[in-house]
């Protein structure tokens, strides 16, 4: 998982009854404590500082951490000393360091959630809560090693498991610090913390911290430790509002590639969106040359022996002016699949209201859309009556004088990624949801969900409070004031654009056969070298499928885990692909 995103767990000074953690322990406090403790974790160790006597020690064992592992010491007495040993390979954790004492915690009486909180049980709970640290950047772990039924007191691992579907949406793991040393503070901590950045349900971290604390302290302990980043605003402010406290208590790390952008200075084009990054990223970890050429839209070079490409995030030199053109004019592109004898459904240019009715009643409900755009803009979904196919056709003129209107056809809205005729990655695309919970309005929930999807996709992903929205909303027989009852989830938009507030969820390794010989024919036949393709299918496991666009310059950093990234480089400079 990301550095930034990880949660490890320490202590406080300003209000704690005792200072025993991290000073130096009395000798019969020491007597009772176990020596030089670290905690395997699977992905790495936690190394409790002050349960060891030498510093020295304690540098040596963070310097040994093995490869593909991320150790952390915390809970030192002395780091500056520590970090004297092995200046060149530890560093010291930017995060702060909270702490809930059992007699302060207070707990919720709210139990109308969308979802339960159990703890893990199967290698399938564990499997999919690889999945959630995956999408998170977080280091994932052997499933059997969470799963395993014999396992001791030492860890418990909970899972969130969403009502609706009995899919894992949130995970959170704690540590029992009397099974690790016999603390004699009698504490615990709280470690990766992590909600799938495509849930909808709110609340789902509040509901997994609470029942991780609830389970340490009915055990008797007296309080619970967590680390945060220090600009993780998000997280802070929901610590705080349980009742955490900032403590004066401290970790290192050792110096490793994952935690690489904590200690070394971030490079020039810091400010690039997720899109040109993932790209850039992976072309310097292959030697490749980048040359940043505008940083706002954002256009870069790259560079490898006597070859240079020049990049709008996946859109590069290799696709041509013809390949761009037939993408970008949604008509041409479904001219041209046509002729390819692919699937596609029915489609006309707006005229007239008279014109524009006899489609809409040959089919009953339609798609409008500007004939040129992206991202969703100024697309209006499933519109069945007169007056909203006028309204939409008016909206789409905003955005574009010439508008399309086409069959709307049901399935689930599809995104394959061809690049170089091959797919590498599939995903499901779903329209934002919210759920009531009987307290707040429409647009309240909107907000709150704003906010988890604004955090999940570095700013990408928002409801916007537009016509489009609001049509939909009425559409369910409400406003955007009405107090949407508890339990009750709302699609607040048709499209399932993931920068109109929109989740995606990788499903690579599902689609049918068929499914990517149309996606691989498609690209072909509009010569296009990379590639988006949204498909709308009843049964991802089926061969049916209707093609309903083509995406010149697809986000490759929405597909994570898949190696999008990979096959792009392999494909500009194939003499750096890896096996």
């Amino acid at each position: 998982m990301s550095e930034r995103a990880k949660h490890s767990h320490r202590l406080d000074r300003a209000s704690s009854p005792s200072l025993r953690n991290w000073e130096k322990p009395a000798k019969p406090i020491a007597e009772r404590m176990a020596s030089d403790v670290a905690v395997e974790m699977g992905w790495g160790r936690l190394i409790f500082g002050h349960t060891f006597d030498s510093n020295e020690n304690l540098a040596e064992m963070l310097c040994d951490e093995a490869e593909g592992q991320r150790d952390i010491a915390l809970y030192l007495r002395d780091p500056h000393v520590v970090l004297s040993y092995a200046p060149q390979e530890l560093f010291l954790d930017p995060s702060h360091t909270y702490r809930l004492w059992s007699y302060s915690y207070r707990p919720t009486l709210r139990t109308d959630k969308p979802f339960i909180t159990r703890r893990l049980r199967t290698l399938e709970d564990a499997e999919e809560v690889n999945r959630i640290y995956a999408a998170r950047h977080m280091a994932t772990c052997d499933p059997a090693f969470m799963a395993d039924e014999y396992a001791t007191r030492l860890r418990t691992y909970l899972v969130a498991e969403s009502k609706k579907d009995g899919q894992i949406i949130g995970t959170v793991t704690g540590v029992d610090h009397v099974e690790a040393f016999d603390d004699p503070e009698n504490g615990s901590s709280l470690w990766t913390l992590a909600v799938d950045p495509q849930a909808a349900a709110p609340g789902v971290g509040e509901a997994l911290v609470r029942h991780l604390v609830e389970h340490y302290f009915a055990r008797g302990r007296a309080y619970n430790d967590l680390s945060v980043m220090h600009d993780n605003r998000e997280a802070i402010r929901l610590y705080e509002k349980l009742g955490y406290q900032r403590v004066p208590v401290f970790c290192v790390k050792h110096k490793n590639a994952f935690n690489e952008s904590l200690f070394a200075a971030p490079p020039p084009d810091a400010e690039l969106n997720p899109y040109a990054r993932i790209i850039i990223d992976e072309a310097r970890r292959r030697g490749v040359v980048v040359e940043i050429l505008d940083e706002e839209f954002p256009i870069f070079r790259l560079t490898l022996g006597g070859r240079s490409i020049t990049c709008r995030e996946s859109l590069t030199d290799l696709t041509t002016a013809m390949a761009f053109c037939r993408c970008d004019d949604k008509r041409l592109t479904h001219r041209v699949l046509a002729e390819a004898e692919l699937r596609v459904p029915s489609q006309t240019a707006a005229d007239g209201p008279s014109e524009n009715q006899t489609f809409l009643q040959r089919h009953g409900t339609v798609v409008v859309k500007p004939a040129r755009g992206e991202q969703g803009a100024g697309v209006s979904v499933d519109v069945r009556s007169g007056e909203e196919l006028e309204e939409a056709v008016t909206t789409a003129r905003q955005r574009c004088e010439d508008v399309i209107i086409e069959e709307f056809v049901e399935g689930q809205d599809l995104r394959v990624i061809v690049i170089g005729d091959e797919v590498v990655a599939a995903a499901v695309r779903r329209p934002p949801e919210i759920t009531g919970t009987g307290d707040h309005t429409i647009s309240k929930l909107i907000e709150k969900y704003n906010r988890r999807r604004l955090a999940a996709t570095g700013g990408e992903s928002r409801v916007p409070l537009d016509d489009e929205t609001k049509r939909c909303v009425r559409s369910s027989g409400y406003d955007l004031e009405t107090v949407l009852p508890a339990g009750e989830v709302l699609k607040v938009r048709k499209t399932a654009n993931l920068h109109l507030g929109g989740t995606i969820h990788d499903v690579t390794d599902q689609i049918h056969p068929a499914l990517k010989e149309a996606s691989v024919a498609a690209a072909q036949a509009l010569e296009i070298p990379v590639v988006g393709l949204d498909l709308a299918v009843p049964d991802l496991e089926g061969p049916d499928y209707w093609i309903i666009e083509a995406n010149e310059r697809p986000g490759l950093a929405n597909h994570e885990p898949q190696p999008t990234a990979e096959r792009f480089i392999d494909l500009l400079f194939p003499q750096t692909a890896t096996a």
